[in-house]
């Protein structure tokens, strides 16, 4: 019988299961072979899903099941549509959480009478994506005025856990969706469930989730549901850029996770393997979902991707490629959030391809790099401190040392997302006031004032204000006296 290459529409194509080989099945057709990506159902109910990934030959495919495939047997009906996984789209689907077949999971009222979309997507052609850089400002002073983001672009969160990152995550959503406009979407691949469970509540709670949308493909689902998640949510996301015209940030946990899935798949199938054991055609599959991120002239899709490094080795294949896409890396310390200075990013470690001359200004950069400068030489500063004292300094050492460490308060910031576990109403402040209270800092305007007066305040007026109510400091503070005991339990921002 000769095989038929198309399906007519809404007509089903029937075949059977040849192999069932864990998540990967053979399927055999007799009237024509399915298309790669062509979704297929088998299983008693049609419970379980098969997305074709190659054809074997003119009458057999082989996929990967999405759903586990406890049951499946050879021999065993298998149908099609012809149609790919698809996804809803449209306003409805704010407020919701989803899984990567577009079925709620927040055990609300299902969605009906929706639009879906194909999750396989092309990238905007280069005539519609936008030439121009623009700074995608956040409202977090340490972000904007050291790293700043990418207006459309791709930026690497690197912390591991409890150094604050679904905080700092969580109040990126809470100003894109308060004071921006914007369309915030969540996508957790490989993530626990117990994670996503408290962020929903998190975000719930704080009443950002209205104009948010989360979708996840958790830890325990099979490799080909967390393999597609993420291009399921940047399906959403594409509709809100280009047919609601609004900006978008898409905030990916974790993008080695969408790897690493890939990676799975790519072994079931038998593929030969590259380096260190990764997928063969790791670039092109990373490619296809980073390339989607980009900044039209309708609007902009901003990507903050959190970014596991295995084994801390930045020359792995999998951290080596991801690195390539991104514009900007926020890295978390550790330490600083043991000193309490939220947000804990490492100033130093922390950069961005933005913060140039010809992209945010020559004032805004002169000053960036006279507060990197300065913060690096109170680092080199440190372990004299810590064995002589501060007092056997030189009188422009101990200086800088004053100025950094004002500078480091200065860069704190109390959070909206956390004001109902600190008690401190969350600070958003502007660029220019971000950058006029470091300028002032750094020209000593504020030497005269203790260093807690800067330590969780927005602009730099605030400080003034502060100092007034602030109890005398002590002289001469150790090395290891970051914030005053008695400031840090009134103050500091418990991490999640």
């Amino acid at each position: 019988m000769a095989v038929t290459s198309k399906q007519t529409d809404h007509t089903l194509n029937h075949g059977k299961i040849m192999s069932v080989r864990g998540s990967v099945v053979d399927v055999l057709f007799e009237d024509y072979l399915p298309p790669v990506f062509t979704l297929l159902k088998t299983g008693k109910d049609k419970e379980i899903s098969i997305e074709v990934l190659t054809q074997l030959d003119d009458r057999r495919v082989r996929g990967i099941a999405l759903t586990p495939t406890q049951g499946l047997a050879r021999g065993m009906a298998v149908e099609t549509d012809g149609k790919q996984l698809t996804v809803p789209v449209g306003k409805e689907i704010l407020g919701r959480m989803f899984d990567v077949f577009g079925n709620t999971i927040d055990h609300l009222a299902s969605l009906t009478g929706m639009d879906w979309r194909n999750i396989h997507q092309s990238p905007p052609s280069l005539a519609k994506q936008s030439s121009k850089s623009e700074i995608f400002e956040t409202g977090i002073k340490a972000i904007d005025v050291l790293i700043p983001l990418e207006r459309g672009g791709k930026a690497g969160l690197f912390g591991g856990a409890g150094v604050g990152k679904t905080v700092l995550l969580t109040e990126m959503i809470h100003k894109m969706v308060g004071h921006q406009n914007g369309v915030s979407m969540f996508c957790g691949i490989g993530e626990r469930c117990r994670e996503a469970e408290e962020l929903y509540e998190d975000i719930k709670k704080a009443d950002v989730l209205k104009n948010m949308v989360m979708v996840f493909g958790q830890m325990n689902e099979p490799p080909g549901a967390r393999f597609r998640v993420g291009h399921a949510a940047l399906t959403m996301a594409e509709y809100f850029r280009d047919d609601e015209h609004r900006d978008v940030l898409l905030l990916i946990d974790n993008i080695f996770r969408f790897i690493q899935a890939g990676m799975e798949v790519s072994g079931l199938l038998g593929q030969m393997p590259s380096r260190l054991g990764y997928q063969p055609t790791m670039g092109t599959e990373l490619s296809k979902l980073e390339e989607r991120i980009a900044n039209t002239d309708t609007g902009a899709i901003t990507s903050i991707q959190a970014v596991y490094v295995p084994a801390d080795d930045l020359t792995d294949p999998a951290a080596v490629h991801t690195f390539s896409h991104l514009s900007a890396s926020i890295v978390l310390s550790r330490k600083r959030a043991s000193q309490g200075l939220y947000p804990a990013i490492d100033l130093l470690q922390s950069n961005s391809k933005m913060a140039t001359p010809g992209i945010v200004g020559d004032r805004h950069y002169n000053l960036a790099q006279k507060i990197r400068q300065t913060l690096a030489q109170y680092e080199d500063l440190k372990d004299i401190i810590a064995m002589l004292g501060l007092e056997q300094l030189s009188i422009n050492d101990r200086n800088l040392v004053s100025r950094a460490r004002r500078l480091e308060r200065f860069l704190t910031q109390p959070f909206f997302m956390t004001e109902q576990f600190s008690g401190i109403k969350g600070k958003d402040v502007s660029l220019k006031d971000s950058l006029d209270g470091c300028e002032r800092i750094l020209s000593d305007e504020f030497k005269d004032l203790p260093e807690s007066a800067f330590y969780m305040i927005g602009a730099i007026d605030e400080a003034k204000q502060k100092a007034k109510t602030a109890a005398p400091e002590k002289k001469a503070p150790g090395p290891s006296e970051i914030v005053k005991p008695a400031d840090a339990i009134k103050t500091a921002t418990p991490v999640k």
